[in-house]
C-alpha cells in the first residue's frame, strides 16, 4: 500500500479490483486502508475522491471528500441505474497528473454500496457527485478516464490558476 498516488503506468490501475467480504469491513486491514485513503486524499487539495487502486490496493472501495459528500466511504459499490441523459464533462484524475479531457457521463446515477460500518446504502446522485461515482467505479474496473476522453490536453499546475 502506497501513501503516494500512483500514476498511469502502475499495474494496479489497470486491474479489476476484488470485492471486500462484508465480514472483513471492520477488520484492521480494511479500517487502515480507509484511513490511509482519507489521509492521502486530504493531502491533495485538488482531489475530490480516491479509489484504492490509486494507492496500489485492488479492493473495491473509494472515498469521497467530505466537502462533496456526507457518505464519504463506498465499499463494493455497484451503479444500479444510469440516466439516459449524458453530459459532456471536463475531467482530470490524480493518477493522470496534469492531463484533462472531455468525457461523456450519465447526468445521474443510483449507486448501492456498503459504508465503513458495513451498512448497505443506496444513493442517488447528480452533477459532480454522479461524475465522481462513475469515475471511481471506472478505477475499480481497471479503467482510466483517458481511455474514453477526447480533447486530452496537458495543463501544468501553475497554468490552472491563470
Amino acid at each position: 500500500m502506497s501513501s503516494k498516488i500512483l500514476q498511469t503506468e502502475a499495474k494496479s490501475l489497470r486491474q479489476a479490483s476484488i470485492s471486500i467480504d462484508p465480514s472483513e469491513i471492520r477488520s484492521r486491514k480494511v479500517i487502515t486502508l480507509i484511513n490511509r485513503m482519507k489521509k492521502v486524499l486530504d493531502a491533495c487539495p485538488e482531489g475530490v475522491a480516491l479509489a484504492a487502486p490509486q494507492i496500489g490496493v485492488n479492493l473495491r472501495v473509494f472515498v469521497v471528500s467530505p466537502k462533496i459528500d456526507v457518505k464519504p466511504v463506498y465499499i463494493n459499490p455497484v451503479i444500479k441505474k444510469y440516466s439516459a441523459k449524458k453530459v459532456l464533462l471536463h475531467e482530470g484524475c490524480l493518477s493522470v497528473a496534469n492531463m484533462y479531457g472531455m468525457i461523456k457521463r450519465s447526468e445521474k446515477v443510483t449507486v448501492e454500496a456498503l459504508d465503513e460500518h458495513g451498512r448497505k446504502f443506496t444513493r442517488g446522485a447528480s452533477g459532480l457527485l454522479a461524475e465522481i461515482i462513475q469515475h471511481e467505479a471506472d478505477h475499480l474496473d481497471g479503467r482510466l478516464f483517458i481511455d474514453k476522453a477526447t480533447d486530452l490536453q496537458e495543463i501544468k499546475k501553475d497554468e490552472k490558476n491563470i
